[in-house]
């Protein structure tokens, strides 16, 4: 690939994909090093996640064991990314759509728990809200069906399907934001209320910290859409992705810790 490439660069060609995949240099056998790289800096940045959630969310809070369940699934989606970027298999591919499929679906899972309140259970906390446990099971039982549904489909032989599984991940990714987007909506804009123990009209002053996740990561996600040859062999777009998204998810687990701590989740005292 290397030698048809510098031939053809020598010549005044440009750098051409080979089945999509751009002329890297490897490093230590990885063949995509700083995706690798970028990819463990967000197994870091979930990680970090964790230990925020497990020390600042107190015990009992509806959302606390939804939001350390998530960043466990960020792990292992970005685990078996630098996988994938280390060693392009088949299995490794199929491992590393699925893993992140299922982080994108499970951050929109546990936000329409949070937006609508479907709380499978209150424990530890005197003024949890109320419990909706049918709900919440056939939310649950909804995603885990569409989740098997979609691993199966892509799954079946003889191809992958490339295209199907960008418009999954895409489709869920813009509901997931839309709902982030209207939490920061005027207090008369939202139509849901924002906290069980406070009115619709009840907007926190860190709000729009919603909106800045909601721009910063579709920024961040157009970089999959300008995909250039890689500078100096190394760099490319997908790279770059990986390496936007890792300020986003501190930034992202920050406003979790801080919504889960707001007073709307307290009973108003008399």
């Amino acid at each position: 690939m290397h030698l048809i490439t510098d031939k053809a660069v020598a010549n005044g060609a440009k750098v051409q994909q080979y089945f999509g995949k751009w002329p890297f240099i490897r490093l230590a056998g990885m063949q995509e090093p700083a995706s690798v790289l970028f990819s463990l800096l967000n197994l870091l940045a979930h990680a970090r996640g964790a230990i925020l959630v497990q020390e600042k969310v107190p015990a009992g809070h509806p959302m606390k064991n939804l939001y350390l369940g998530w960043a466990l699934v960020g792990i292992n989606a970005w685990i078996w990314s630098s996988v994938f970027h280390t060693r392009d298999l088949p299995t490794t591919e199929k491992l590393d759509y699925f893993s992140a499929a299922l982080a994108i679906l499970f951050a929109l899972y546990f936000t329409v728990i949070r937006f609508f309140h479907i709380y499978p259970q209150s424990r530890g906390l005197s003024h949890s809200p109320p419990p909706k446990p049918f709900l919440f099971k056939v939310w649950t039982i909804l995603c885990i069906g569409i989740y098997l549904v979609h691993i199966a489909y892509l799954a079946i032989p003889p191809r992958f399907d490339y295209a199907y599984n960008m418009a999954f991940n895409l489709i869920i990714g813009l509901i997931h934001n839309a709902l982030w987007l209207s939490y920061s909506f005027p207090s008369n804009r939202f139509l849901l209320r924002r906290f069980p123990f406070r009115p619709k009209s009840y907007r926190p002053g860190y709000a729009n910290t919603a909106a800045c996740f909601v721009v910063l990561t579709t920024a961040a996600t157009a970089l999959e859409l300008f995909d250039f040859a890689p500078w100096g062999g190394i760099i490319d777009a997908h790279a770059l992705w990986h390496l936007a998204t890792v300020p986003i998810a501190n930034f992202w687990y920050d406003f979790l810790v801080q919504d889960a701590l707001d007073e709307g989740w307290k009973v108003q005292k008399a």
